[in-house]
């Protein structure tokens, strides 16, 4: 343990105290969000909520030693810019609290709002039992709000990864979602049996251009590659979903896709090249572009 953690730690023995000690480490270590984190992380140790801690906190309940020496290590390593959710073990989804760690990508806040669109879509089928595919679904988080948000849909998720799949069949077994299949293998032949009778398919794709390393350490040492880079312009595989999903969407049938801000204009030209009708692109709840939909 660092010198600057343990005089953090020195004289800890208080909820209040060890909340300041954290986040003056995690300040000092350039982390994002160093009071969050901090609660998150006391939060964790103690095995109790973070309105719990907040309240202990203003009592100034005391910590036992062996707790601040365990929160001591979890800082140190979130310090050196580990994800927090690697270190807690979960990623907060839409209600769901998703097992997560080497090799699989984190879920972000952001595709929470894709989730959302493809959920709408998936509802407005008139069929008994719509069907829906996320390609590429990682730790499961589009699929498994799919299958618990409309529970009477059948949905498939296919992911390449063998690390990553370790994930996703922990988070269906979790969750217990029985109306959800894991497949393993690329997207791009994926789910022949399935050709013209999906109505929904959903992807969060690796967009990220190939000399655009991305800055956050969390992202550029902990994310895996392949759910990271998409080629030299970062769309070599949404240039194979455009297909696989042609193939497997039924007539009317919604194609959603994540992305980056910039990529909306060149994502919309790829569909339209493709057959696909209607591209539109919608901004996340910062304003940013987020997510292109196209229909068969």
């Amino acid at each position: 343990m660092s010198d600057t953690v343990s005089g953090a730690f020195a004289t800890v023995s208080t909820v209040d105290a060890a909340l300041a000690a954290a986040e003056t480490v995690l300040t000092a270590a350039g982390v994002p969000s160093p009071a969050v984190d901090a609660e998150l992380l006391v939060a964790h140790v103690t095995d109790l909520g973070r309105g719990v801690v907040r309240a202990k906190a203003v009592t100034r309940a005391p910590l036992a030693e062996d707790v601040v020496d365990a929160l001591a290590a979890l800082v140190v390593r979130r310090a050196s810019r580990e994800p927090l959710q690697h270190i807690t073990g979960t990623a907060a989804f839409r209600g769901m609290t998703l097992a997560v760690g080497p090799g699989v990508f984190v879920p972000r806040p952001e595709t929470e709002g894709v989730a959302q669109i493809a959920i709408d879509a998936l509802r407005a089928v008139a069929s008994p039992q719509p069907i829906a595919v996320d390609l590429g679904t990682g730790s499961g988080a589009l699929a498994l709000a799919l299958a618990t948000e409309v529970p009477h849909s059948l949905v498939s998720a296919v992911e390449l990864s063998p690390e990553a799949a370790v994930w996703t069949r922990r988070n269906i077994a979790s969750v217990g979602a029985e109306n959800i299949r894991l497949v393993e293998g690329d997207l791009a032949d994926a789910l022949p049996e399935l050709d013209g009778s999906v109505d929904v398919v959903v992807s969060n794709p690796p967009y990220v251009p190939l000399g655009m390393i991305p800055r956050d350490p969390e992202v550029r040492l902990h994310d895996p590659a392949l759910a990271l880079y998409g080629g030299d312009d970062g769309l070599v595989v949404v240039r194979s979903l455009s297909l696989t999903a042609r193939r497997l969407l039924r007539p009317g049938g919604v194609l959603v896709i994540e992305h980056g801000e910039l990529q909306g204009g060149a994502i919309r030209a790829i569909l339209q090249a493709d057959g696909w009708r209607g591209a539109t692109t919608t901004t996340d709840l910062t304003g940013r572009d987020r997510a292109t939909t196209a229909v068969r």
